[in-house]
């Protein structure tokens, strides 16, 4: 049975794993999650391979998902499970032995999804609930960070724990993509605001065109704009459009309002402006989109 010490790391890795999101955002550097440390001893939460044991750990932290990575690591459709492989084709490598355990053991993990080179979001706690040597595939769920505790220390889980691991599961994987799409539409835009140029990555997000709860949300990046949130949420409630040329057209009845600097700077006067363009073709509004979101601009007046 894992030991109180192992328990405690897990927890305090948790813990500093929320407060670096509260403070930096979803997407985590490499540099940071190697920086860790606790009781001045470092203590890297990634490591060279995707099942990564700390010294300090009996045993695995966290699993990695890296961007082109040598292991085909997808969620199962069907199962709505994390479909992660094996290191290697040995299922009695020490490395699947340790996951192996973790699973009998009911030990979370954290799992690490690169969204982009250097750049990886945290999901925990994790836990393994299958295990298919045949397939060289363990499978992963998440779970409330609640139940980390509980099973850390061996509390018997309770009866809703499936359905409860399912949606949160669920939830990690759109939150999964969003943050890749966000990741992809900024980085194409050159991390700037694409109608003030503002370049405080706190402040921008990626706006959809087509919104992703339509049949044809796809995240993709010519599906998306970097905006302000300020402009993000005057865009979402049509407040102004990006005509399919990229020219910008704000509402009548907000040119004819008279409220404050703000108003004046943040939206009278980007009217009739140029959407400031990625620098690939390919990564640019589809004007067809563009042309739908339009339409409903001019029906809403």
């Amino acid at each position: 049975m894992i030991g109180s010490r192992d328990i405690e790391i897990r927890r305090a890795v948790f813990d500093w794993l929320t407060e670096q999101r509260q403070e930096h955002g979803e997407a985590l550097s490499r540099v940071s999650l190697e920086s860790f440390s606790l009781e001045g001893k470092r203590i890297p939460l990634v490591g060279p391979q995707g099942i990564w044991k700390p010294a300090v750990c009996e045993l695995p932290l966290s699993i990695t998902t890296i961007v082109r990575g040598p292991y085909a690591d997808a969620f199962d459709e069907r199962t709505g499970h994390l479909s992660y492989a094996y290191r290697g084709t040995d299922p009695g490598h020490k490395d699947n032995v340790g996951l192996r355990t973790a699973h009998a053991e009911r030990v979370p993990l954290v799992y690490f999804h690169s969204v982009e080179p250097g750049s990886y979001v945290a999901v925990y706690p994790a836990f393994v609930v299958g295990d298919d040597p045949s397939a060289l595939r363990f499978a992963v769920q998440v779970d409330d960070i609640s139940a980390a505790y509980a099973n850390a220390t061996n509390q018997v889980a309770d009866g809703g724990a499936e359905a409860r691991r399912e949606y949160v599961t669920r939830v990690v994987r759109q939150r999964l993509h969003q943050q890749l799409f966000r990741e992809r539409v900024l980085r194409a835009y050159q991390e700037r605001c694409a109608l003030c140029s503002l370049r405080h990555q706190e402040l921008l997000d990626a706006a959809h065109i087509t919104p992703d709860s339509h049949p044809e949300g796809e995240p993709v990046v010519s599906n998306g704009v970097a905006l302000c949130k300020l402009h993000h949420a005057a865009f979402d409630r049509l407040f102004f459009a990006v005509r399919p040329d990229y020219v910008i057209e704000v509402k009548p009845s907000i040119l004819a309002e008279h409220d404050g600097p703000m108003l004046v700077v943040g939206l009278q006067q980007i009217h009739g402006t140029l959407l400031l363009l990625p620098r690939r073709p390919s990564d640019r509004p589809d004007p067809r989109r563009l042309e739908q979101r339009y339409a409903d601009f001019l029906r809403a007046g």
